[in-house]
């Protein structure tokens, strides 16, 4: 339990007390001259300068409003590890993915949907592996969406990797990219939008090794289905306990990215929380009861 204060900077009004002395002194110059006439009564006037202190003390207490918290430190993130592996071959440059807007390719597309998905994933280690001929790892894992959102914006051309399709070597380099990562729940979100035709890899090694490693691969296909390899796509999900999505269109992609979501959720921000109960109640009421005492005793000097 620790305390605190909203307003701190409200303290500073205390060094007005001085005053409450400096012009009670001023006021017995002015009208007791000789204070040895007053009646042995008058020691009231201390107590209501007192009281007056006490009050106006209360009263920036209660301004600066005093709190106590309890904090609980979440340091270590509860995510998960999450690989993108995203197809940059010759053919994601094609355009009419879009009902919209005919103009933006497939990879443009699948860019701007992938860097949504991962905008609110607060709590995940999220990396970046592209592919096409073959396969490397653009962003390792890492908490920072923001680094991982320009490096999106660095690779601004399709066939960066080269315009085949490598999807053995390209899950291989996504499992060596999770690697690294220190969570329970390891999971690769593969897309592309061609056949596996390159690589020294094949799909089914790239499995075998997910399995023993214990991570889902969820398989995104787009386009045209008779343009790349649903079944394979499919295996590859089912066997590692993962479902596969099949899109013709960027709508159809939206809404897979969107179930993803849910069926891998991202826990809260990792952050220092607090439970905060507010105190500036207390000297507030305590300064107006005190202030009746001053009435009543004015009413009896009275």
């Amino acid at each position: 339990m620790s305390f605190a204060l909203l307003y701190p900077y409200a303290l500073l009004l205390l060094l007005l007390i001085p005053c409450f002395i400096w012009c009670r002194k001023k006021s017995k110059i002015v009208y007791f001259p000789k204070e040895e006439w007053l009646p042995k009564g008058s020691f009231l006037w201390d107590n209501i300068l007192l009281v007056s202190m006490v009050i106006y003390a209360l009263l920036v207490l209660s301004l600066a409003s005093p709190f106590i918290y309890k904090s609980q430190s979440t340091s270590h993130k509860k995510g998960r590890d999450l690989v993108l592996v995203l197809d940059t071959s010759g053919s994601m440059a094609e355009r009419g993915f879009s009902s919209s807007d005919g103009s933006q390719s497939k990879y443009e597309i699948s860019v701007s949907l992938a860097k949504s998905f991962i905008e609110h994933r607060y709590d995940d280690n999220v990396g970046l592996v592209v592919f096409g001929t073959f396969a490397f790892t653009a962003s390792p894992l890492t908490y920072d969406l923001k680094a991982l959102n320009e490096m999106f914006d660095l690779m601004s051309s399709v066939g960066i990797a080269g315009t085949s399709t490598a999807i053995g070597d390209a899950l291989i380099q996504g499992l060596d990219t999770l690697k690294v990562g220190k969570a329970k729940s390891k999971v690769l979100v593969l897309l592309t939008d061609g056949v596996h035709n390159a690589g020294d890899n094949s799909p089914h090694q790239a499995v075998l090794l997910a399995k023993e490693q214990g991570v889902k691969i969820y398989t995104i296909g787009i386009g045209k289905k008779e343009d790349y390899d649903v079944k394979l796509l499919t295996k590859v999900a089912q066997e590692t306990k993962a479902k596969s999505f099949f899109c013709k269109d960027s709508d159809e992609l939206k809404e897979v990215y969107e179930e993803i979501d849910k069926l891998e959720p991202s826990p809260i921000r990792s952050e220092e929380y607090l439970q905060r109960e507010m105190l500036f109640l207390y000297p507030l009421l305590l300064a107006m009861a005190l202030l009746l005492v001053l009435i009543f005793k004015d009413e009896e000097m009275a």
